[in-house]
C-alpha cells in the first residue's frame, strides 16, 4: 500500500468513549473491576482504581457496534463478525455468518448470544466458534432492541423490541415460552432487578416499567421527565436506589421503596448517557457518554454524588492545535465545545483541561444548569502562547468564533483568567470579530487583529491597552487582519490584510505608519511565522502559499499545488520544510531550500490544523469532524528516506488516519515495505563516477597506514612476558586472521564412519588469501581476494603477504597473480591508497626473489607503466585542487 515518504502513522490520541455502553468486568486476579469502553475501531480497558488505561485492542475492520465481556474475555462486534478478546489485546476467536450488522452481544455460560440488525439470533459456542442455533424474526412485527438473561431463569433469555413488545425464549429447545403484550413504546433500556423475575424496563417515551415476567404483572411504574430512557442500573449493597440515563446527560436516583425521585446528577455528561453500571456492592457507578468520557461517582447516603475520577477529552471536534514547550510533550488543543485542554504524547494520566470558556467564571461555577449553558462562549478558533512568563501571569489568547472578545488563559493554573481584551470602538460594534492575534516572545503582550482593519497591542498581565497600530479611525488595513506576527526581539510588527497587502510596522513607535508595504497578487488567507528564521508563510486565496523573509522582506518562494481552500502550515524546526494542508483532504510537504514538493499524501477527512513537535519528532493533525489528536511519525529520524521532488501529475497515496494503539511496530514494516517501493528514486552514488578519477577506499587510515612500519608496531606491543600455553585444551580449530573471529573448516575433510585415521586429501600450506589467488588463473576475478585482504587488519595483511612464498612449487605464480591484482586495481582506478600499500609490502617481503626471477620482474615494468599513468592523473587533480585554494585565500 502507498504511504507518506516522510511522515508514518503513530497513533492517536484525546479519545476515551463514544455511543457505545461500557462493559464492567470483575477480575478475581486482579482485584479490580475493569472498564472497557469502544473509542471507534478500537476498545480501551481502564483500571477502575486509578482510571489507568492498561490496554489497547488492535483495530477492527470497521467501527465498533456493540461490546460485552465475561471473567474470561471481552466481546466486540464490527459490521458482521464477532471477536473474542484475552487480555484487552489478544484475539482467541471470530465468529462469522451474520449478514447484517451485529447489535446486541450477549455471554451465556458456554455460549454467546449475538442479534444483528435484520433481528437474527444466533447462539454460538465460545471454544470450537460453531453456530448452535439461529431464531428469525421480522422487523415490522418484533424488531430486537434489547436482550438479557434472567437470574432466576435456566436457559432463558427475555427479548425486547422496537415495537414494545417482550418475548421469553428458552434457547436450550430454541421454543418461545410466552409473548408480553408491551406498552405501545419502543423499548431502549432493559436491566435485570436485585428482586427475581423483576426487571426494569425503560422506554422510548421516558416510562420506567418495574415488570415481574413471572406472572405478566407491572409491579409499579416511574416516569422520566427528561424523555427516552437510554441505560439502567441497580445498587446491589442493601440499597434500593435505581438509576437510570437520558439524553440530555443527565443521571436520575431513584428510590424503590418511596417510588420518587431521591437526587438528579444534571449535566453529568454533555451529551446522551451511553451506558452506567454501579459496581458490584459498592456505592460507585461508572458512566460514559458519547461527549468522549468516562466519569466514577461516589453516592453513598445522605451525600450528594460526587465525581471521584474522569477520564476525558474534546466533547466536540477540534478546532486548532499546537505543541507546548520545547520538550515535545504536551500538546494544547482547543475545540468546538469551546474548551482548552492539555494532550501528553507520552502518557494518558497526564491530559489536563483548562476548562469551558465563559462570559461569567463565577455565575459559570454555581449550579444553576440553564445559566451555566446560557454562559458558554463560542467555539475557540485560533490561539496563540507563550511559555517565558507562564508562571507569573496569563499566558496564552484565545480568539472566538463571530466574537471581538479575546480572553486569556493560564496555563500554569489551569484555567481561563480575568481578563477580555476589547478596544471601547467595539463595545456598541457586535460585528466586530478578532481574526487574527499573536503574543510576543517575552510574554507580556498580545497583538490582535479585527475584521474591520484594526490592529491593537494589550498588555496580557494588566489587559490594558498599550498601542493601536494604523489609522485609529479606519485601522490599518481596508478589510480584515488575516494575520500577526512580531519578531523575536520585538521591533517588527508585520500584519497582512484580505486586502493583498503585507504592512510592516516599529513595535514601538507612534506614528502609526508603516516602515514597509508589500503588495501581494491575490487576497491573504492567513499567516504562519518561524521566528527563528524570520520567514513568514502567507495562503493566498488561489490556494498558493509563499514564503517572504523578514530581513529582506522580499517573496522568496512560491509553492502551488493544492486544489482547495487552504487550513493551515506549520514549519520543521530546522525551518528546512513547510507542511501544508487544505480542504482537498492532501497533507503536503515542502523543501523551502529547492522549493519543491517532497510528500503528499491524502487522508479520509481533511486536516484543519497541524503542528510540527520542536524535536521533530512527531507531525500532530487535526481533522473535520473528528474528537482526536492524529500523531504521525518523522521517517526521517529512523531511516533513510529519499527527498527527490515529486512531479505535480504523480499519483496521491491515501492514507488511513492512526489508530489509538501505536503502530510503531507497523511503522517499520511500512518504512521497510516503502523504502523497496521507492528503490527506483533512491539515488546509488556508483563504484566508479567517471573514468578520469581516481576513487578512494572508504576503509579507515588505521588498516593500511601502517603496513610499512608493521614491524616497529609488532616491536612496541610486544609483551613483556611470554604468552603461557593453557594447562589442557578440550580441542583445537584453525581460525582465519582477519577482524572477525571465524573458523577455518575449508581443508577439513569428511569423515567416514569406519575411519580412524584423519589423512587430508590433498596437503597444501596455502592459506585462505593463497587460494583465492590461485583461483584467479582461470578467472581473472580479482574482485574476491581484493574483498578479502580490506576485511584484514594489517597484522593479518602482512602475514598473507609474505606467506606468498611458503609454497615453493606455487610462489612464482602467486606472486605474478598478486602483481597482476595489484594492476586489476589501478586500471579500474579504484582503492588506489590500498593499492599503493599493499604493493609496497610486497616489494619489501620479495624483492630479492623478483629480482633472481625474470618473469617477475618483467612484469614488474608494466606495472610501473600503470602506476605512472594512475599517478599522474590524480596529480594533476591535486595541483588543479591546490591552485584554486590558493587563489580563493588571495580574494
Amino acid at each position: 500500500m502507498a504511504e507518506s515518504r516522510v511522515f508514518s502513522k503513530n497513533r492517536a490520541l484525546g479519545y476515551v468513549s463514544n455511543h457505545i455502553p461500557l462493559n464492567v468486568r470483575y477480575i478475581q486476579r486482579r482485584k479490580e473491576n475493569l472498564i472497557v469502553t469502544s473509542v471507534g475501531k478500537s476498545f480501551h480497558t481502564y483500571g477502575c482504581s486509578h482510571f489507568t488505561l492498561l490496554t489497547v485492542s488492535p483495530s477492527h475492520t470497521d467501527d465498533i457496534t456493540c461490546l460485552s465481556g465475561d471473567a474470561y474475555h471481552v466481546y466486540t462486534a464490527a459490521d458482521k463478525n464477532i471477536y473474542a478478546w484475552r487480555r484487552g489485546n489478544e484475539l482467541k476467536h471470530t465468529y462469522t455468518g451474520h449478514n447484517a450488522p451485529v447489535h446486541i452481544i450477549l455471554p451465556f455460560g458456554p455460549n454467546i448470544l449475538s442479534v444483528d440488525e435484520d433481528s437474527i439470533v444466533k447462539v454460538w459456542d465460545i471454544r470450537t466458534e460453531e453456530e448452535l442455533l439461529e431464531l428469525t424474526f421480522n422487523n415490522n412485527i418484533f424488531k430486537i432492541t434489547c436482550m438479557i438473561h434472567p437470574l432466576a431463569c435456566i436457559n432463558k433469555i427475555l427479548l425486547a423490541s422496537e415495537q414494545g413488545t417482550l418475548q421469553l425464549w428458552n434457547i436450550n429447545t430454541s421454543k418461545k415460552i410466552y409473548d408480553f403484550n408491551g406498552w405501545q413504546s419502543a423499548v431502549t433500556a432493559i436491566e435485570q432487578a436485585p428482586a427475581l423475575y423483576v426487571v426494569a424496563v425503560g422506554l422510548a417515551n421516558g416510562k420506567i416499567k418495574l415488570f415481574n415476567f413471572q406472572i405478566d404483572e407491572v409491579l409499579f411504574e416511574l416516569v422520566q421527565s427528561w424523555g427516552i430512557v437510554t441505560s439502567i442500573s441497580f445498587r446491589t449493597d442493601d440499597n434500593p436506589i435505581m438509576v437510570t440515563g437520558t439524553t440530555q446527560g443527565h443521571i436520575i436516583f431513584w428510590d424503590l421503596e418511596k417510588k420518587k425521585v431521591v437526587n438528579e446528577l444534571i449535566n453529568a455528561h454533555f451529551k446522551s448517557i451511553a451506558g452506567l453500571k454501579f459496581l458490584s456492592n459498592e456505592p460507585l457507578i461508572v458512566t460514559n457518554s458519547e461527549d468522549n468520557s468516562l466519569k466514577l461517582w461516589d453516592c453513598r447516603e445522605n451525600k450528594d454524588p460526587t465525581l471521584l475520577r474522569i477520564r476525558e477529552g474534546h466533547s466536540e471536534p477540534l478546532t486548532c492545535l499546537k505543541f507546548y514547550g520545547n520538550d515535545g510533550h504536551n500538546i494544547l488543543t482547543s475545540g468546538e465545545d469551546s474548551s482548552l485542554r492539555i494532550c501528553s504524547t507520552i502518557a494518558e494520566t497526564f491530559n489536563k483541561s483548562l476548562g469551558k470558556a465563559s462570559f461569567d467564571r463565577k455565575a459559570s461555577k454555581k449550579k444553576n444548569s440553564h445559566v451555566k449553558d446560557n454562559l458558554i462562549m463560542p467555539r475557540i478558533t485560533e490561539f496563540s502562547f507563550e511559555t517565558t512568563r507562564e508562571k507569573d501571569w496569563d499566558n496564552i489568547a484565545a480568539q472566538h468564533l463571530g466574537l471581538g472578545v479575546v480572553t486569556t488563559w493560564s496555563y500554569d493554573k489551569l484555567k481561563m483568567g480575568e481578563h477580555k481584551l476589547l478596544h471601547d470602538r467595539f463595545k456598541k460594534n457586535y460585528n466586530a470579530n478578532s481574526t487574527a492575534l499573536t503574543m510576543t516572545q517575552c510574554g507580556n503582550f498580545v497583538i490582535i487583529g479585527f475584521n474591520t482593519g484594526h490592529i491593537d497591542r494589550y498588555n496580557i498581565q494588566s489587559g490594558i491597552l498599550r498601542a493601536t497600530y494604523g489609522d485609529k479611525k479606519y485601522g490599518a488595513h481596508e478589510g480584515a487582519v488575516k494575520g500577526i506576527m512580531v519578531d523575536s526581539l520585538n521591533q517588527t510588527v508585520v500584519s497582512a490584510g484580505h486586502d493583498c497587502y503585507v504592512k510592516f510596522w516599529s513595535f514601538k513607535s507612534k506614528l502609526n505608519i508603516p516602515k514597509q508595504v508589500v503588495k501581494l497578487i491575490k487576497p491573504i488567507e492567513w499567516l504562519k511565522t518561524h521566528r527563528e528564521s524570520s520567514l513568514i508563510a502567507l495562503a493566498l486565496e488561489d490556494f498558493s502559499i509563499i514564503l517572504m523573509d523578514l530581513d529582506s522582506r522580499r517573496v522568496v518562494r512560491h509553492f502551488i499545488g493544492h486544489e482547495a481552500q487552504l487550513k493551515d502550515a506549520t514549519f520543521s524546526p530546522d525551518a528546512r520544510w513547510l507542511v501544508s494542508s487544505s480542504m482537498d483532504c492532501t497533507i503536503r510537504t515542502w523543501d523551502i531550500p529547492s522549493g519543491k514538493m517532497i510528500d503528499i499524501f491524502q487522508v479520509p477527512e481533511a486536516c484543519i490544523s497541524l503542528t510540527f513537535s520542536p524535536t521533530g519528532q512527531y507531525l500532530a493533525t487535526a481533522h473535520v469532524e473528528n474528537y482526536g489528536v492524529y500523531l504521525w511519525s518523522n521517517k526521517t529520524l529512523f531511516s533513510h528516506v529519499s527527498l527527490k521532488a515529486i512531479q505535480p501529475n504523480a499519483p496521491v497515496p491515501s492514507v488511513t488516519l492512526p489508530g489509538t494503539l501505536s503502530e510503531q511496530t507497523d511503522n517499520n514494516e511500512e518504512i521497510t515495505t516503502d523504502n523497496q517501493e521507492q528503490e527506483d528514486d533512491i539515488y546509488v552514488s556508483p563504484e566508479q563516477l567517471s573514468e578520469d578519477l581516481i576513487t578512494m577506499s572508504l576503509l579507515a587510515n588505521s588498516r593500511w597506514q601502517n603496513l610499512l612500519n608493521i614491524d616497529i608496531v609488532k616491536k612496541r606491543n610486544k609483551p613483556k612476558d611470554p604468552p603461557k600455553a593453557p594447562e589442557a585444551a578440550p580441542f583445537f580449530l584453525p581460525t582465519i586472521p582477519s577482524l572477525e573471529f571465524k573458523f577455518d573448516l575449508s581443508t577439513s575433510d569428511k569423515i567416514e564412519d569406519d575411519s580412524k585415521i584423519i589423512i587430508p586429501q590433498g596437503f597444501s600450506n596455502l592459506t585462505v588469501f593463497g587460494r583465492q589467488l590461485q583461483a584467479t588463473i582461470n578467472s581473472n576475478d580479482y574482485t574476491v581476494p581484493i574483498d578479502r585482504l580490506k576485511s584484514l587488519g594489517p597484522s593479518s595483511i602482512d602475514i598473507e603477504i609474505q606467506s606468498l612464498s611458503l609454497d615453493m612449487t606455487l610462489s612464482t605464480t602467486l606472486m605474478l597473480q598478486f602483481m597482476k591484482m595489484i594492476k586489476y586495481m589501478m586500471e579500474t582506478y579504484q582503492n588506489f591508497e590500498l593499492s599503493q600499500a599493499y604493493l609496497a609490502v610486497f616489494l619489501k617481503s620479495h624483492g630479492t626473489i623478483i629480482q633472481n626471477d625474470e618473469i617477475l620482474w618483467k612484469y614488474l615494468e608494466e606495472l610501473q607503466q600503470v602506476q605512472t599513468k594512475t599517478w599522474s592523473i590524480l596529480q594533476e587533480k591535486l595541483f588543479f585542487n591546490l591552485s584554486v585554494v590558493q587563489h580563493l585565500k588571495k580574494l
